[in-house]
């Protein structure tokens, strides 16, 4: 890879992780406000962002809440990107990105060739075929459906394979949860710092 990958840690929701998260040279953060075990409040997002650098982007992550209502949410919280999962359309990226935030958009690697198309999200993120299983799987398998694009390669990454994960996908960056949890929903500072470490030794 040319440049140090664009790396995200997502389901933050305490201050020591986010804390670990900036001091280890994370590129982007994510808050979830969707249901899940990762869930924060707006409010909450709002409260952790206050100790976030302002070159490190914040992304709000949504799975089936429609452009609009991700839109009020993400003001609310003061991010300034927003991550869309399930079922989209460039219509809802459109929408996102004329109310001033950034976007990514996220497809499983077994979705349709029309969505690895570039809708003018900043980046496409390619997880898993069963998103949030923790499960690795053939990160070269997309390698030239996604060549071309900005995107972040996902599912089942940890510190071990991190690094190798970027070299074989050739993505611009990676995304981590479950990767650096000590339990499900439950962030582990020093996994984070781990993560961070290993995925940004590829650089140059």
């Amino acid at each position: 890879m040319s440049a140090s990958p664009f790396v995200k840690v997502c389901g933050l929701s305490t201050a020591q992780d986010v804390a670990a998260a900036v001091a280890h040279g994370a590129d982007a953060l994510g808050f979830v406000l969707t249901p899940s075990p990762r869930e924060v409040s707006p409010a909450l997002a709002a409260e952790l962002l206050s100790a976030v650098p302002a070159a490190v982007a914040t992304v709000a992550v949504f799975r089936s809440e429609d452009a609009d209502t991700a839109i009020r949410l993400s003001r609310q919280a003061g991010v300034g990107w927003i991550q869309l999962h399930g079922r989209r359309t460039p219509e809802d990226i459109a929408a996102v990105k004329a109310a001033g935030f950034h976007a990514i958009r996220a497809v499983r690697m077994d979705a349709g060739a029309s969505e690895f198309e570039d809708w003018g999200e900043d980046f496409l993120l390619i997880d898993a075929a069963v998103p949030g299983s923790g499960e690795s799987w053939d990160y070269a398998a997309v390698r030239e459906l996604a060549a071309g694009r900005r995107w972040l390669v996902a599912g089942g990454l940890h510190s071990g394979n991190v690094a190798g994960a970027l070299e074989q996908s050739q993505a611009s960056g990676a995304d981590v949860s479950s990767g650096v949890e000590s339990s499900r929903g439950v962030k582990d500072p020093q996994l984070i710092a781990a993560f961070l470490d290993a995925a940004k030794t590829i650089a140059g």
